[in-house]
């Protein structure tokens, strides 16, 4: 069912003191039940400890940054979608822009991730977004479009009905540049015309699609009014008790 959603992606930042403090800002700030989930996506070694902390307050959750596209295995240093359930783990970020450009992550891998998430029970937070180029030279649409297709399309509509979608503009994330409001929407809106054709429109109208291109406590408001942007993935605003509530607040 399609809602208004906040993560934010601690990336590698925090430690476990600081994360746990940042927490319990949030939480401090918000007195009330929040309009729509708020999540906070952590390092794993802080998984457990955020769920518990997670556990006596309605509409916050907890996430994984990634997880392997295998379900077990000889893969020292990788988390599986098991473990991460057994910790009280229930969204996971899949895609990121950051794991596909450092990790070498592929379309093909991302759909063995997704499928393991939706198996274990997880939630899936799918990214996708276009690079600098791709965008100057205008096929960022069909770009993003490859992406879904090969890493969401093959699953039924019960399973695609769980999966929740964040677009990144790669190209305004930390480099200085900025998409416009219009620039963002009318993405989204690409994005949701794309779900409609392989789903319907049922479907596509129930899709939550995030955006996640340093989205921030000043323009959160607007992007958030418009009508295919339903909340944020949000990095470096995440790590500031004060502006993730004013984003989280931003929620209409």
């Amino acid at each position: 069912m399609r809602q208004q959603i906040v993560a934010g992606n601690w990336k590698m930042n925090k430690s476990l003191e600081e994360g746990l403090e940042l927490v319990k800002g949030v939480l401090d700030r918000l007195e009330q039940r929040p309009r729509g989930p708020v999540v906070f996506a952590t390092p794993y070694p802080y998984l457990q400890s955020v769920a518990k902390m997670l556990k006596v307050r309605k509409g916050f959750h907890v996430a994984a940054q990634n997880c392997h596209h295998e379900e077990k295995g000889a893969f020292t240093g990788e988390v599986s979608v098991d473990m991460l359930a057994s910790v009280g783990t229930e969204y996971v970020l899949i895609g990121h822009s950051e794991r596909r450009q450092y990790f070498k992550e592929t379309n093909e891998q991302l759909a063995r991730k997704i499928n393991l998430a939706l198996a274990k029970g997880l939630l899936p937070i799918f990214c996708c977004g276009e690079p600098l180029a791709i965008r100057e030279r205008g096929t960022h649409v069909g770009y993003v479009a490859k992406q879904l297709k090969a890493s969401l399309f093959h699953l039924h509509e019960a399973d695609f009905r769980k999966i929740v979608i964040a677009y990144e503009p790669i190209w305004a994330i930390g480099t200085g540049r900025t998409a416009s409001t219009e620039q963002a929407q009318e993405m989204h809106a690409a994005i949701r015309v794309l779900v409609a054709k392989k789903y319907g429109k049922g479907v596509a109208d129930d899709t939550s699609i995030l955006y996640g291109g340093s989205c921030n406590a000043q323009n959160a408001p607007e992007l958030f009014r418009q009508p295919d942007v339903d909340g944020g993935l949000i990095g470096g605003a995440s790590l500031k008790a004060e502006d993730f509530v004013a984003i989280v607040n931003a929620m209409k």
